[in-house]
């Protein structure tokens, strides 16, 4: 990337997340990379994913076994959606490493990997209420609706993009400064979970 590698880079992440849901992101490759862009990917294909699994888990017909296996599923790309929030955290702070603050600089409370990744829910809820809104079989009145809730969203997504295109610009300029805030997830650690390593004992 290019000493102006943030200039539009936002409004690039929503077209990017855009693209790759109409194409299908239900899977991916290893998290290990070095390309923002690759890392996104990553980030996004967990996400789409993850609602794939979410969608089977509520069927109707879906029994206990079903359920059960997609909870698990779930869990693990949960997780692996978290460590991506980190993993382009942690690029941005390698990427930032030489910006001096200026006096004064401030914090944000969420972090750009925290934006990317509404982005992405954001991009997967207005691609899949689109289809709902051209859906043959359903009543007009139900089209309509979703219509507005598409509107909506994308109203969302513009303000979105712009907040974090502005956040880049800030800590590039350093009015703002970097921080990586860690997310500690217990549920997956076999050694935190009491659930876990209770049952060892047993």
């Amino acid at each position: 990337m290019t000493d102006n590698w943030q200039n539009g880079l936002a409004g690039h992440i929503a077209d990017w997340q855009e693209q790759w849901t109409r194409a299908g992101t239900e899977s991916a490759s290893s998290q290990d990379c070095e390309d923002l862009q690759e890392l996104i990917f990553q980030q996004h294909s967990r996400n789409h994913r993850l609602w794939l699994e979410e969608d089977k888990a509520r069927a109707p017909d879906a029994d206990d076994s079903v359920i059960a296996a997609v909870k698990r599923r779930i869990d693990q790309l949960n997780q692996q959606r978290n460590d991506l929030v980190e993993v382009i955290n942690d690029w941005l702070i390698v990427k930032l490493e030489n910006v001096q603050p200026v006096p004064g600089a401030r914090w944000n409370t969420e972090t750009p990997g925290s934006v990317v990744d509404r982005l992405s829910i954001l991009a997967l809820k207005i691609f899949y209420m689109r289809r709902q809104a051209e859906r043959g079989d359903a009543e007009e009145s139900h089209r309509a609706k979703c219509r507005a809730k598409v509107e909506t969203m994308l109203f969302q997504q513009r303000d979105l993009v712009a907040s974090l295109q502005e956040l880049l610009d800030d800590l590039v300029a350093g009015r703002k400064e970097m921080k990586q805030y860690r997310q500690f997830k217990m549920y997956n650690d076999p050694s935190l979970n009491p659930a876990i390593y209770l049952a060892k004992k047993k």
